[in-house]
């Protein structure tokens, strides 16, 4: 007996746990301290080697880490351009290296699962900046500044013992080697201590025990090929993970020698560099998985059809179907009934290789038992007490604002999470507070829309929208009308929140309004803004459908931002310049506040207000600015040029008047009351008072006729902000001061 060691690269969690890497295999395990870290890895060696007479190979004599320092500088892409940041960052790359066996050196960069080989010890920096810089350079901003905020990483060595003469045995306990499989796809059902860090909750699959007997039945008795089809969070996952760890557990018992191993489809073509390669690595992982008696679980199922090639008809499904035809792969997966329509529909040969097991929606009784047996779970495994007061107002809120996601499972995620609160305050409890702040957290929406015990205050909501919009009670009203319906719980649930034109002149406060829309209804919770603001005019080409919405395989502007922010209030700016064929794409999504994709793939947009804004019929008008006497008709205007089908969709179109005298003295006052609050007179205790020359004088040059109010601020930034800035700088001890601006002799004074 001999040993290998394997370097072991571990990282500190911000939860205290550890993620360790055992360099030169694929193994990557949390938990909670090294340890059991090493105890977890080791085991799971020896495991498979005493199972399999494999192991990896790791031929570095003396392995050492060594941090590189790379400096990047981040770049966004979208289809048309890359747009490289300001600034260049430093990224730390952990780097494991050293001699091998063969006299020459090995060098391992765990964190991307690349190594490469060389002869000169003098190439090394060379050839670790080349390789780091082009794989960092793969990466978003994101992912870049998720590395740099990574806690130093540390080296310890995991032991493996191997009998060498054993691996000349090609006895009849001899089992071949799954290189291509295992670098591809993960052995199910995972170790209880991975499982403990996925979720707070098993995976179990409560009153759905039949369809998991079901599921049972088709994969092994009739080994068949196994479609899970329901809505979403329906419990598909829970049904096919109870029903894996039912087979791999009655192995000895029945003699079952069934493996699961589960996929993510983009991992079969993801080291494919050349014309045919990721086919062949398919056959290879066709291979293994008959000589493993393995079925394959493949995760966002959907998947297949758009990963190989430019369509369904060459996509790794296409490929695979003869081997599901003739039995020498066998396959499981979860689906939507909408994905399961667009399988039928693009790759019909595909979807016939499949039975399917069908999960319905429970009733609320088995739905209730479902939360209890959760609270009972969390009491007496977790020891955090969920009460009953807890339980129906999570059922309520749910059943409200997530009517597109199913129970149990948006239940069993939104309680996880409010558990998992708990856990980091030291709470031994999830109460009914606990979950409204929770919810708040999640949808940014105030405690009044979550409580039937808050009244709504008429007044002081009208008052609140008046003091954001000036000059338009118009549009006071029709907001402060949307929450009242909202409030008592009277929109339409398979509707967005509302849909509403904004018509008006430039200038005027439509863009100010639907912000403090945003603020008001998702502003709570939210670290994004809820305001997600698409320009219109960049759509006037019909081809740009596609960057609008998306196509097969990458998301639109559109879909990617509602996904990210389903509880917020999308603008539309300026949308009669788009062109008519995205009128027609937001048909679907205004009549029922969903759009649906080539694949089935749904977005969601039933929590969102969606406001558009247009210039239309502002044009017409006798005068500009000031004169509230023209009438300019702005419902001719857009029934001129809008189909009559995209107009019988809006809730409201809500006009917006030119601004008066008064109306432009009011923002100006505004305006400066928030210049007030910025950070740096607050951080020397500085207090501004504004003379009602400077006002006067603001207002004057603030407005113009063509874009009405818009170069207000940047007159406040030149007049004011830029002289105060320019004091600030000469006068540093000034502190605790109250400063006096002014508008004297055609000057901004300041004293």
């Amino acid at each position: 007996m001999e040993n290998i060691n394997y370097p072991l690269l571990y990282y500190t969690l911000p939860d205290e746990s550890l993620l360790g890497i055992l360099v030169g295999t694929e193994h990557k395990v949390v938990d909670k301290d090294l340890k059991s870290l090493k105890s977890t890895l080791s085991a799971h060696l020896q495991k498979q080697y005493k199972r399999h007479d494999e192991y990896d190979f790791f031929d570095i004599v003396e392995p050492k880490l060594k941090m590189v320092e790379i400096t990047i500088r981040p770049t966004y892409q979208d289809d048309r351009s890359a747009y490289p940041m300001k600034d260049a960052v430093k990224v730390p790359v952990a780097v494991i290296y050293g001699e091998s066996d063969d006299g020459g050196y090995e060098c391992y960069l765990p964190m991307f699962g690349r190594k490469f080989h060389y002869y000169d010890a003098k190439q090394f920096n060379t050839l670790v900046r080349h390789f780091c810089t082009h794989l960092l350079n793969e990466l978003t901003p994101e992912d870049l500044y998720r590395h740099i905020m990574r806690s130093p990483p540390q080296m310890d060595t995991v032991t493996l013992r191997v009998n060498y003469s054993r691996e000349f045995d090609y006895g009849d306990n001899y089992k071949p080697e799954y290189k291509t499989l295992s670098s591809m796809a993960d052995r199910y059902p995972y170790s209880k201590a991975i499982r403990r860090n996925i979720s707070a909750f098993p995976d179990a699959a409560w009153e759905l025990e039949h369809k998991v007997s079901e599921t049972i039945e088709k994969l092994i008795n009739s080994r068949s090929n196994v479609l899970l089809v329901g809505k979403p969070s329906v419990g598909k996952s829970s049904v096919l993970k109870q029903a894996i760890r039912k087979i791999t557990s009655k192995k000895r018992e029945a003699k079952l020698d069934f493996t699961f191993w589960q996929i993510m489809p983009q991992r079969i073509t993801a080291t494919a560099k050349w014309l045919g390669e990721w086919q062949e690595n398919c056959e290879t992982l066709i291979e293994e998985l008959g000589s493993a008696n393995g079925i394959l679980w493949v995760v966002d199922f959907i998947r297949l059809l758009q990963t190989g090639g430019e369509g369904p008809e060459d996509s790794v499904a296409s490929f695979m179907s003869s081997y599901l035809r003739e039995g020498k792969l066998q396959m499981v997966g979860e689906v939507t009934p909408e994905q399961l329509d667009s399988i039928k529909r693009l790759l019909p040969g595909f979807a016939e290789q499949f039975q399917l097991v069908k999960i319905d929606e429970l009733p609320e009784a088995k739905i209730q038992n479902i939360l209890q047996k959760l609270a009972e779970y969390s009491g007496s495994n977790l020891h955090i007490n969920i009460g009953k007061d807890a339980l129906g107002v999570s059922y309520r809120l749910l059943q409200r604002y997530y009517p597109y996601n199913s129970f149990p499972g948006k239940a069993v995620n939104f309680l996880g999470q409010c558990v998992n609160d708990a856990q980091l305050n030291e709470a031994d409890k999830v109460d009914k507070a606990a979950v409204i702040r929770n919810f708040i957290k999640q949808t940014g929406m105030p405690e009044l829309f979550l409580r039937d015990d808050l009244l709504l205050d008429s007044d002081g909501l009208k008052d609140y929208f008046s003091q954001k919009i000036i000059g338009q009670p118009g549009a006071v009203e029709q907001m402060v009308g949307t929450i009242k319906v909202f409030k008592a719980g009277l929109n339409n649930p398979h509707k967005p929140i509302t849909t509403m034109i904004f018509a008006g002149p430039t200038g005027v406060g439509k863009t100010a309004s639907a912000r403090a829309m945003a603020d008001y209804f998702f502003g709570e919770g939210q670290t994004q803004s809820p305001l997600i603001r698409i320009d219109m005019s960049e759509f006037q080409d019909p081809s740009m459908i596609y960057r609008f919405i998306g196509t097969g395989r990458e998301v639109g502007k559109l879909v990617k931002d509602i996904r990210e922010r389903p509880f917020s209030v999308l603008l539309l700016d300026e949308v009669e310049k788009a062109h008519p064929v995205i009128f027609d794409s937001l048909l679907a999504a205004l009549d029922e506040g969903i759009l649906v994709d080539a694949y089935g793939r749904v977005t969601n947009l039933r929590n969102t207000i969606i406001i558009m804004t247009t210039n239309l019929g502002a044009s017409n008008r006798q005068s500009i600015g000031f004169d509230k006497n023209a009438r300019p008709d702005y419902g001719g205007a857009m029934r001129g040029f809008f189909r009559p089908e995209f107009l019988n969709r809006i809730d409201a179109i809500v006009t917006f008047n030119a601004l008066n005298n008064d109306d432009i003295r009011l923002i100006t006052n505004k305006e400066l009351h928030d210049l007030k609050q910025r950070e740096g007179f607050k951080k020397r205790d500085i207090r501004l008072t504004f003379t009602e020359a400077l006002m006067a004088h603001l207002a004057d040059i603030g407005f113009d006729e063509r874009y009405g109010a818009r170069p207000l601020q940047r007159a406040i930034e030149q007049e004011v902000v830029s002289p105060l800035a320019h004091f600030l700088n000469q006068h540093p001890e000034v502190s605790d001061r109250e400063l006096v601006v002014d508008f004297v002799n055609g000057g901004v004074s300041i004293s």
